[in-house]
């Protein structure tokens, strides 16, 4: 479990590092919403909380909340 969150930490620091490019940190979302777990919900959650980030960054973190939630997860 410890492993799964430390991951997800990672990927979450991927998604809001502003130094990387934009691929990269979209790809680092996709990530998250792909593991489904509650906390990678809150870690995307948080990213599109997030008043740094781009809109769109922003709304694609919430697409990704969105299906875990769809999933039942």
């Amino acid at each position: 479990m410890s492993e799964r969150l430390n991951e997800i930490k990672k990927l979450a620091d991927i998604s809001a590092d502003r130094e990387l490019s934009a691929d990269l940190r979209k790809k680092a979302t996709e990530q998250l919403g792909n593991i489904g777990t509650h906390e990678s919900l809150l870690a995307l959650l948080e990213l599109a909380a997030n008043q740094e980030l781009a809109a769109e960054e922003r709304e694609f973190a919430l697409q990704g909340a969105r299906e875990i939630i769809r999933s039942g997860h």
